[in-house]
C-alpha cells in the first residue's frame, strides 16, 4: 500500500517546499519510489512537464529530487497571478480560465476531484507520496471548500506535519495558535511538527519544543538548522530574488546584468544560473531606481501579465533608460514576455491580459506580437546564430511575435524552424526560449560575449550537488524513520 503524508505550515514561506524536495531526495536515495504533490500552488514560475502540461517550478524541482520526470498530476491546480486580484486557473496542466479572487473561493471546491485523481495517478506509480500544501493551515476563514490543506487531508485520509519558521520570531505561538484555531478533526490529522530554519546552539531550544509538543498534543519530529546551500536551488516565487546568491559576482572586474523587476515577472529562475557565476553580478532594479547605464547587459525576464508589465516599465521610466542604453552601445536580451516588451506593438483583441487593447512596445527590435488563446508549451533545443552555440530549454506563451526583424532569428530550432528576432547589429534581440542560461554551453558563450570569461560553474551538477547536501541535512535533524512509520 502506497504511504503518504502531508507537510503544511503555520504560514507561506515557512520552507515546505524545500523540506519536501529534500525528503523527496532523501527518500529517493534510500531506494523508494517518490512522488512529489501539491494539491494547489499559486506561483508565475511555472515549468513545462513530460505530458505536455505545465506545474509550479517547485515541483518540477522536487520531481527532479526524486529522480522522475515531472508530470501536470504533481500540481492539478496551478493558479498563476494576473494582476492584484485575478489569476489564470491550470488544471492538470492546462489553462481552464481566469477568475478574481473572490469568486475562485466558490468555485475551488469543484476542483477537488481534479486533485483527488491526480493524487490517486501517483499513488498508483509510488512507494510514498509527498505532499505540500499551501499558505497557513491555520486559515479558518478559507476553510470552507478548501483543497490545499486540511480539506485536502481530510478528503484523501492523508496524515500531516505542521512546520513552523524559528526565522521569523514567535515560532511557539504559531504552532500553538494554529492548534488552537483549527476544528479538532483537522488537529486529529496531525501527526507532528517540524521547527525549521534554526540558527545556533539547539539545546537552547529543547525547552521550547517541550512546549510547543505538551501545548499542541504533536510530537516533535525535528528541529531543522538554517541551510546556506538553498540559495543553489531555484527559488519559488519572486521573493527568492531577494535571497543572496550563494557564490555570486564580486570585485570590480564581475559584469553587471541589469534586471528589472516589474510587478508581474514570471519564470524568473532563468536568472538563477547567472546569479550564481563568480564573474557576474546580477542587479535587480526594483521601482523607483533608473537602470543602470554601465551594465554589461540589460535582461527582459518574462512576464504573466505582460502588457501590463510593459506599462509598468513606462511609468518607471525605464523606456527612457532603455532607449539610452542602447543608443551608447548596450546589449538588451529580451525572454519571451520580455521579448514581446521589445517590439513595436503588443495586440490583445481578444483581451487575454484583460480590456481588449493594442500598446505601443518598447521599439527596439522592429517585430509585432498578437496574443491569442492559444498556449504554446514545448521543450525545445537549438543552436543560437550566428555563433551555432547548441541549448536546450522550453517554451511557455501565449501569442506569436512575427516582423521584419525576424528575417534575423536569434536561434535555429532542431526542427530547422527560426525563433526569436535579433536587431541589425545583433546587440538587441529577444526569443520565446526559457532556461536559456542553465544550458551551461549558452551561458559560457554569453560570459565570453560579456567579456566575463568561461563559466565558473556546472549548473546541473551545482543543484544535483545542493539536493544531496539537503537531504542529509534533513536525515540528520529529522526523525525520517518516525516520519515514514506516521505515513502508514
Amino acid at each position: 500500500m502506497t504511504r503518504a503524508f502531508m507537510v503544511q505550515g503555520t504560514g507561506s514561506s515557512v520552507g515546505k517546499s524545500l523540506l519536501v524536495t529534500g525528503l523527496a531526495r532523501l527518500f529517493a536515495r534510500r531506494g523508494l519510489a517518490v512522488r512529489p504533490f501539491k494539491p494547489q500552488n499559486m506561483s508565475n514560475n511555472a515549468a513545462v512537464t513530460i505530458d505536455g502540461g505545465e506545474i509550479g517550478r517547485a515541483q518540477a524541482l522536487q520531481a527532479r529530487a526524486a529522480g522522475v520526470p515531472a508530470s501536470v498530476h504533481m500540481n492539478p491546480v496551478l493558479l498563476k497571478p494576473q494582476g492584484e486580484s485575478t489569476a489564470q486557473v491550470v488544471v492538470q496542466g492546462k489553462v481552464a480560465g481566469t477568475v478574481n479572487g473572490r469568486d475562485y473561493q466558490s468555485w475551488r471546491a469543484q476542483l477537488m476531484p481534479a486533485v483527488l485523481d491526480s493524487f490517486g495517478r501517483l499513488k498508483r506509480e509510488a512507494d510514498i507520496v509527498i505532499v505540500e500544501g499551501a499558505g497557513a493551515a491555520s486559515e479558518a476563514n478559507l476553510r470552507a471548500g478548501d483543497i490545499a490543506n486540511m480539506g485536502f487531508a481530510r478528503a484523501s485520509g492523508t496524515p500531516v506535519v505542521i512546520v513552523g519558521d524559528i526565522s521569523r520570531g514567535g515560532v511557539i505561538a504559531s504552532l500553538v495558535g494554529t492548534r488552537a484555531v483549527i476544528e479538532d478533526a483537522d488537529a486529529a490529522m496531525v501527526r507532528g511538527f517540524i521547527v525549521n530554519r534554526f540558527r545556533g546552539d539547539a539545546s537552547l531550544f529543547a525547552d521550547g519544543m517541550r512546549l510547543i509538543a505538551q501545548r499542541t498534543g504533536w510530537p516533535s519530529l525535528g528541529l531543522v538548522p538554517h541551510f546556506p546551500d538553498a540559495a543553489r536551488l531555484p527559488a519559488e516565487d519572486s521573493l527568492g530574488l531577494s535571497e543572496p546568491p550563494a557564490n555570486g559576482g564580486q570585485g570590480a572586474q564581475a559584469k553587471k546584468i541589469a534586471v528589472p523587476v516589474t510587478p508581474s515577472i514570471a519564470n524568473f529562475d532563468d536568472l538563477d544560473p547567472l546569479r550564481l557565476e563568480p564573474s557576474i553580478v546580477v542587479d535587480l532594479v526594483e521601482r523607483g531606481r533608473p537602470l543602470p547605464l554601465d551594465a554589461d547587459l540589460i535582461l527582459l525576464a518574462g512576464s504573466k501579465a505582460t502588457v501590463n508589465d510593459l506599462l509598468f516599465i513606462r511609468e518607471q521610466g525605464w523606456d527612457v533608460d532603455l532607449t539610452a542604453y542602447v543608443r551608447r552601445g548596450g546589449r538588451v536580451f529580451g525572454i519571451c514576455g520580455g521579448y514581446q516588451m521589445l517590439g513595436q506593438r503588443i495586440d490583445d483583441p481578444l483581451g487575454i491580459e484583460g480590456p481588449p487593447r493594442s500598446v505601443a512596445g518598447l521599439g527596439l527590435l522592429d517585430v509585432m506580437t498578437r496574443l491569442s488563446p492559444t498556449k504554446t508549451l514545448q521543450a525545445v533545443a537549438g543552436v543560437s546564430l550566428p555563433d551555432g552555440v547548441a541549448f536546450s530549454g522550453y517554451e511557455m506563451h501565449v501569442g506569436e511575435t512575427d516582423g521584419p526583424a525576424t528575417g534575423k532569428p536569434f536561434a535555429r530550432l532542431s526542427d530547422g524552424r527560426p525563433e526569436g528576432a535579433a536587431s541589425a547589429d545583433g546587440r538587441v534581440a529577444g526569443a520565446y526560449i526559457h532556461g536559456l542560461f542553465g544550458d551551461d554551453r549558452q551561458r559560457a558563450h554569453w560570459l565570453r560575449l560579456l567579456g566575463a570569461g568561461a563559466a565558473g560553474l556546472s549548473y546541473e551538477a551545482s543543484v544535483d550537488d545542493a539536493l544531496n547536501r539537503l537531504a542529509a541535512h534533513l536525515a540528520e535533524h529529522i526523525d525520517c524513520d518516525r516520519l515514514l512509520a506516521l505515513a502508514g
